[in-house]
């Protein structure tokens, strides 16, 4: 399997079929293929080689989609890099697997001086903008231009294709190592599970560095689709977008589906072509569905449950699962069934299948199970046993063999689609002098699924404020990953043994909750 096959397919099949359309500017597959071939020679140029990491920073674009492609035709794996981290955290990404090229659009090129000076890597910049390129870069269209387009690389199968980093228990991140065939497995395996247009056009709204939005770009080349890209999420850009294009596809989380669908000038706009939402990162609330059921009769809802590590989907809830004979048969609460390219298990803490009905850990299997995390042996080897993916989520089967998930072995919060790991957001506040210690878990918010809430001693005599707070964690880590509440507590709930007792502190907000999770 090679994820290149797609436009060596659509130069065969469909060469004037319009594959990309972003701010007025539309390419056909043949002029895409073309501008990916030089861009491809391009990056070969400055230095990039078979296996070389190649990282960008940038809002959605129909540039980032040729970086994807590009990369990869040259023999290159991607590192798309999350917009939404510190130049600290960007420059640790680029760090820890040696990326030395990174293409950069105008929304951060006003990041360069500190990646420059925080990052032992970084060689050479690349603009991807559309100004003038600014000293001391070179030109994303000027690399285009004036190279001969090569011949694609054809790593393929178990080559490496992508570094996607995600939270890490230790407080740093963990660069998930994808290859070909897993992401190309990923995305056959969710085509097969759940009816889905051929020929579509679809839409990114979702960014592309998260691997969701990768999913979705695998699933959409897959059938040589047109792939139509609005910058960023906003509600107005979704359906300004699906009216104007006709989009017949597209991935939000159930947060940005709400937004869109209680937007006030909803009704100005034809979405009737749009017949599947996909979503993921948390479930739909029932009331939210009935809202979108109402806004959008056309379209099949679809969750999608899994994580980086799997490339990134395990199960699907398909459409009817969604309509009131799946509700009514308690189907709209599960995550789905194992897509045909994942086997489950769960399983106990010796790693034994436990009963049907029983909670446990959620295992997978199969081609979609990441290679491992770059440079991290140790933590590899606890995630991968025996073949296993261990997610570290607690889920119970039920008799027809669909996924419950009912709470995380791990302490992260899924806030807004974005994963937050505890542990980091507690090593920032346990740098205030006037804390003692600290617990951050996730609990309910009705726009972002989870929110991020610290409870917090003090040490005798000191005193805090929220927005003291808010200000030191922001200066630390990202905005998405700080307190968004906080209570002062005398003290943290412990075990005799001594250990936190985080569950605990969730029970006064999930206790009227059907899930422990959102």
């Amino acid at each position: 399997m090679y994820l290149t096959q797609p436009l060596h397919k659509a130069l065969r099949e469909c060469p004037t079929r319009t594959a990309t359309v972003f701010a007025g500017r539309r390419h056909t597959y043949a002029q895409f293929a073309d501008r990916v071939a030089r861009l491809a020679a391009g990056l070969r140029a400055l230095g990039m080689q078979p296996g070389d990491r190649v990282g960008m920073l940038s809002l959605n674009s129909d540039r980032y989609l040729e970086y994807l492609y590009a990369v990869l035709w040259g023999g290159g794996v991607i590192n798309p890099v999350n917009i939404r981290w510190s130049a600290q955290e960007v420059a640790y990404s680029l760090d820890d697997c040696d990326t030395r090229i990174l293409l950069v659009d105008d929304a951060f090129s006003a990041y360069l001086p500190d990646l420059r000076a925080e990052s032992r890597s970084l060689r050479t910049t690349v603009y991807a903008g559309d100004d003038e390129t600014p000293d001391g870069m070179h030109g994303y269209e000027a690399l285009v231009g004036d190279h001969a387009p090569m011949d694609d690389a054809m790593r393929h199968d178990d080559d490496l294709a992508g570094i996607f980093y995600t939270g890490g228990t230790t407080g740093l991140p963990k660069g998930v190592m994808l290859s070909h065939r897993n992401l190309y497995s990923d995305a056959l395996g969710t085509l097969a599970a759940g009816y889905r247009q051929p020929a579509v056009v679809g839409l990114h709204a979702a960014p592309l560095f998260h691997v969701g939005g990768i999913g979705l770009t695998v699933q959409l080349a897959a059938r040589l689709a047109t792939h139509v890209v609005i910058p960023q999420f906003t509600p107005e850009g979704v359906l300004e977008a699906v009216s104007a294009e006709g989009v017949g596809e597209t991935f939000l989380v159930p947060t940005m589906l709400k937004r869109v669908v209680e937007h006030r000038s909803f009704s100005d706009f034809d979405t009737d072509s749009l017949g599947c939402v996909l979503y993921g990162a948390a479930p739909i609330d029932s009331t939210l569905l009935d809202r979108a059921t109402r806004a959008l009769p056309n379209a099949d809802f679809i969750q999608l449950y899994g994580m980086t590590e799997l490339s990134p989907v395990a199960t699907l809830l398909p459409a009817w699962c969604h309509k009131p004979e799946g509700r009514k048969a308690g189907k709209l609460l599960s995550a789905g069934k194992p897509v045909s390219t994942a086997e489950l298990r769960i399983v106990d803490p010796e790693g034994r299948d436990v009963e049907t009905g029983t909670v446990g850990e959620i295992a997978v299997r199969g081609p979609t199970v990441m290679q491992g995390y770059w440079n991290k042996p140790e933590q590899t080897e606890a995630a991968l046993r025996d073949g296993w993916m261990h997610t570290g989520d607690a889920g119970y089967m039920d008799a027809d063999g669909f996924l419950y998930v009912v709470d995380r072995l791990k302490d992260m919060v899924i806030s807004g689609g974005e994963n937050v790991y505890s542990v980091e957001v507690e090593n920032a506040i346990l740098k205030l002098p006037q804390v003692s210690a600290c617990a951050v878990i996730g609990i309910p918010d009705e726009d972002l699924g989870e929110r991020v809430h610290a409870a917090i001693v003090l040490k005798e005599g000191a005193s805090l404020d929220f927005e003291t707070l808010s200000r030191h964690c922001r200066s630390l880590i990202a905005g998405y990953k700080c307190p968004r509440s906080m209570e002062l507590r005398d003290e943290l709930p412990l075990s005799a043994a001594g250990k936190l007792l985080k569950f605990k502190l969730r029970e006064p907000y999930w206790n009227a909750r059907e899930r422990q999770v959102s």
